[in-house]
């Protein structure tokens, strides 16, 4: 099932329809393919040139069903939800309600940390690009009433604190439950209205929910998990995180279409599909203005702007965000200075081969921007001498034992903790080895279609990492 482009205004006319038609054909005779080569249950996608907008969609919604998916059905979208959280804050400083660099205690008086003295510190600007410097994934359910948020927001008390406020990015799920909280406040309603309100209706969104009461109105996707690593994707028994999670990315769910409509807005610098103000056009512009630094990472891009990601791909810069739930992953990418944009949502498997051919080839053929392949290990690499990321690392997430062996060979071995290791997550043991980044080992084998890097970053004082890097910075606790 598909759409053909809309005759509305469109940057490059005739031109531009023919590109999107020919991209309309590809994907309705590969989506299908791709799904089965990747053992990805059903996805959706969409591609937008300016208000031209196709989609396409494959596959089912749940295994167990047998429900098809099409462009209209409502998949998660993770930790994208974090960009639209940071609208809600930016409508707010637009509104001269909040100040990005003023402390989060101006307006949570009673905000505590492990760390008293850096909780007094810590600013909304920092919650927003990741550099709070306090351990950030905890996923407490603290119920499902419409204080949940607040009541996760008073459980961070014994949260520690890993580095000075501001000294370096270390992705935060935590920082942004604290900033919908305070989007709450200053609202004076429950995180669920703000997204109704001040995003959903001026946007004009028809197909997106905030939770599953909502989702159950429409075809709505579950998330398939694998019960151990060669395993086929099975559907989860829990559709979403906790509610009290939902600024960070826990609930929000829609069709590709209509999140392409809340990226339009922003590539439109904060004007929504009537011609009307949704966000301030310095505030759009804000958003997309580096603030912090990323280590090499592979998918992840290399710095960090208010809620976007933004990566410096050879032909142009591109920002966007991913998310992943239970069993679920979105890809989100938005070229400014092209005014394209697409997103990719799945349902589980193992979903970055279709990320990298699609979103690849929208890019090069709408953009003239070209998609970067993943790192992959170099099997004629030299041993690496270890001794400065030999140690033990840890986090509310895992433990990660990083080890030489007597052969030269490194080893990390990651035991998941909490919710991690709930959802399925076992202990395992991986070889690194070294990567074409100083202080970076990558991944002999693939884990979900992707060599991970780790990043050993800082200085302990006795020449050894302070942290292992791999999106979170967990701090080394022992050698």
């Amino acid at each position: 099932m598909s759409r053909t482009p809309s005759k509305a205004r469109t940057p490059s006319g005739a031109r531009t329809r023919g590109r999107l038609d020919a991209l309309q054909g590809w994907l309705n005779g590969r989506l299908a393919d791709l799904l089965a080569e990747n053992q990805v249950p059903g996805a959706a996608v969409a591609v937008s040139v300016g208000d031209a907008v196709i989609d396409a969609a494959a596959g089912v919604l749940s295994k167990d069903t047998g429900v098809e998916a099409t462009p209209d059905s409502l998949f998660q979208i993770g930790s994208i939800t974090k960009v639209w959280t940071t609208t809600l804050a930016m409508q707010l400083v637009d509104e001269g309600k909040l100040d990005l660099d003023a402390p989060v205690r101006d307006h949570l008086p009673d905000f505590k940390l492990a760390d008293d003295e850096a909780a007094a510190l810590i600013t909304v600007r920092q919650l927003m690009c990741h550099v709070a410097g306090f351990e950030g994934d905890f996923f407490t359910d603290t119920g499902r009433g419409d204080d949940c948020l607040e009541k996760f927001v008073a459980t961070l008390g014994d949260t520690p604190q890993l580095f000075t406020p501001g000294e370096r990015f270390s992705y935060n799920n935590a920082a942004y439950c604290v900033l919908g909280r305070i989007v709450e406040v200053l609202r004076e309603k429950p995180y669920d209205a703000c997204l109704r309100e001040h995003l959903f209706a001026p946007l004009g969104l028809t197909h997106a929910a905030t939770g599953p009461y909502e989702a159950i109105l429409h075809r709505a996707a579950v998330g398939h998990i694998r019960a151990t690593p060669d395993a086929e994707p099975r559907p989860a028994q829990v559709w979403a995180l906790a509610r009290s999670n939902a600024a960070a990315g826990a609930m929000l769910a829609m069709r590709p279409r209509d999140l392409l409509t809340f990226a339009r807005m922003h590539l439109a610098d904060g004007l929504g599909p009537d011609g009307g103000r949704v966000l301030g056009a310095d505030s759009a512009h804000a958003m997309r203005r580096r603030q912090a630094d990323v280590p090499p990472l592979g998918l992840m891009g290399g710095s960090w702007g208010l809620g976007w990601e933004i990566f410096d791909f050879p032909g142009g810069t591109v920002v966007g965000h991913d998310g992943g739930t239970i069993g679920q992953s979105a890809f989100l990418r938005v070229v400014p200075g092209h005014d394209v944009a697409v997103a990719v949502l799945t349902n589980g498997g193992d979903p970055l081969a279709l990320y990298a051919e699609i979103v690849g080839r929208v890019l090069h053929d709408l953009a003239g921007i070209e998609l970067p392949a993943l790192p992959v290990p170099d099997p004629q690499t030299p041993r690496v001498d270890a001794s400065r990321y030999v140690g033990t690392y840890a986090s509310s997430a895992a433990d990660t034992v990083v080890s030489q062996d007597d052969e030269g060979r490194v080893w990390a071995e990651r035991t998941p903790k909490g919710i991690f290791a709930e959802i399925g997550g076992g202990q395992e043991r991986i070889e690194l080895v070294a990567s074409a980044w100083e202080d970076t080992l990558i991944s002999v084998a693939p884990e979900n279609g992707m060599h991970r890097l780790h990043a050993f970053v800082g200085d302990d004082g006795e020449g050894h990492a302070q942290f292992l890097h791999t999106g979170r910075a967990d701090r080394r606790v022992g050698p």
